[in-house]
C-alpha cells in the first residue's frame, strides 16, 4: 500500500462489510468520514499514551 501526501486513505473492503457499516452509521446519524476520524484520533491517542506509560514504566526500572 502506498503512503502519499494528500490526505485521502482508500481501504478496500467487503461489499457486505461495507454495506452494514453505512448502515449502522446512517441509524446512529454519523457520516462515515466523521466516524473514521474519530475512531482514528481515538486510535493514535491511545498508542501515544501507552508509549508515554510505557516509557514511564521502563525508566522507573
Amino acid at each position: 500500500m502506498s503512503i502519499g501526501p494528500s490526505g485521502r486513505i482508500v481501504v478496500e473492503v467487503e461489499p457486505e462489510l461495507k454495506r452494514e457499516l453505512h448502515s449502522a452509521l446512517v441509524k446512529d446519524g454519523k457520516a462515515m468520514k466523521d466516524w473514521f476520524v474519530t475512531q482514528a484520533e481515538s486510535f493514535v491517542k491511545s498508542r501515544q499514551l501507552s508509549l508515554q506509560f510505557d516509557n514511564k514504566s521502563s525508566t522507573k526500572q
